[in-house]
């Protein structure tokens, strides 16, 4: 089994400040500003708000590249990987996807993932208080890599622009738009269950836990914290020379860091995953 460690969500050259740690726990993995068939104000968060509504009252703009605009009810994104299935209405049979193209759907391709491999989907995070109905990005918290969501890989499907697709999975942006005009445009499927724990579904939102963060404290959000036995497997785009005296330097190289499991490192995701993924929201 591979675990990939893939990097998604609002950055500093799209979207422009992190992902909301939510004062309850609930982490909003924010999708990347992009000119695509859904809007921020389709995307249901709960509490009858939409991600527009949180996104508003925690910052009114949005950075595009060098650029930042005012986001409004039409503002447009790129809602991959699609995971939590009350985000948007769905159609029966519906399943978790992740998309990919370019470059880093090649890097996957020549590290040979397939089925049952895990994505681990980490991000820029920041915790946040609520104030006065406003949300506030926390002053006295530091932004964080930290580890949103697992998807355990079930099938692999290339969409090219003549692709026979459910209708289920038409609503996707690597299927819907443009992209399947890319070379290798790839849409990944999720388990129904997790191989190694059938009463859990094979891909997940997590609630905010210490154990998620990879970040160290007080270091800067790219200086990780990873167990010894991490040293003893690959992990692609970094070396030996990644381990430092104290951490672990991951680099802003790459979308999607490929690991080959030992032992300890299969038992350690699959720890993380059950303890995380069965904690009530």
């Amino acid at each position: 089994m591979k675990i990939i460690l893939s990097r998604k969500g609002f950055d500093s050259q799209y979207g422009g400040y992190p992902s909301p740690i939510l004062p309850d726990g609930r982490l909003m993995s924010l999708p990347i500003p992009l000119t695509d068939s859904l809007k921020y104000s389709n995307l249901n968060f709960g509490n009858g708000l939409s991600y527009y509504q949180v996104m508003k009252r925690l910052n009114p703009k949005i950075k595009i590249q060098k650029n930042w605009i005012e986001i409004t009810e039409e503002t447009q994104c790129h809602l991959d990987p699609d995971i939590d299935s009350k985000v948007i209405e769905r159609m029966p049979g519906w399943k978790p996807l992740f998309g990919q193209i370019d470059a880093a759907q090649g890097h996957l391709e020549n590290e040979g993932i397939t089925r049952d491999d895990i994505f681990l989907f980490f991000g820029t995070f920041r915790k946040t208080i609520l104030l006065n109905d406003h949300y506030y990005f926390d002053l006295c918290e530091q932004p964080i890599h930290l580890i949103y969501a697992y998807f355990q890989i079930d099938e692999i499907e290339r969409i090219t622009h003549n692709s026979k697709t459910p209708s289920w999975m038409n609503y996707h942006p690597h299927v819907n738009s443009d992209t399947r005009k890319s070379r290798n445009n790839t849409v990944y499927i999720a388990n129904e269950k997790l191989s190694f724990d059938s009463n859990l579904p094979g891909a997940g939102i997590f609630k905010y836990h210490q154990n998620l963060i990879l970040s160290k404290k007080e270091e800067c959000k790219s200086r990780w914290i990873l167990p010894d036995f991490f040293k003893e497997v690959r992990i692609t785009y970094h070396s030996s020379k990644s381990w430092k005296s104290g951490y672990f330097q991951s680099t802003s190289r790459g979308q999607e860091f490929v690991i080959n499991c030992n032992f300890e490192v299969g038992d350690w995701i699959q720890s993380l995953i059950t303890v995380n993924a069965a904690k009530p929201f």
